[in-house]
């Protein structure tokens, strides 16, 4: 049952830390400079997000907390959608974005029953 969950914890962790620590760089590349301060913030609030994510699924990979795990990855998946949708400017990194985070709750859904 946890596998699949507890294999997404490096990639998720990494994504985080990138989004936490680099995000500059990350959002530079997919929509140009100036990269506004407030663009920066909200990428590393989402970059710690995961990361908590990460350290919860691998610690109790459990049923309960694939599920929430599940469903916040698709409300995230969600967003970034809403946000491509909306910002030509930032549709490159929200719909990569959106696909991991896709990606992440499939995994996460897969491990919700034994």
């Amino acid at each position: 049952m946890t596998k699949p969950i507890r294999a997404t914890g490096p990639a998720r962790a990494g994504w985080g830390a990138a989004l936490l620590l680099a995000p500059e760089p990350l959002l530079r590349q997919a929509a140009g400079s100036p990269v506004p301060a407030a663009a920066m913030t909200v990428a590393r609030v989402l970059g710690t997000r995961q990361l908590v994510q990460a350290v919860v699924t691998t610690a109790a990979p459990g049923p309960r907390v694939a599920r929430l795990s599940a469903a916040l990855d698709v409300l995230h998946a969600a967003t970034g959608v809403a946000l491509a949708v909306a910002s030509p400017r930032w549709r490159t990194i929200a719909l990569t974005d959106a696909a991991f985070a896709t990606a992440l709750a499939v995994a996460a859904w897969r491990s919700r029953t034994p």
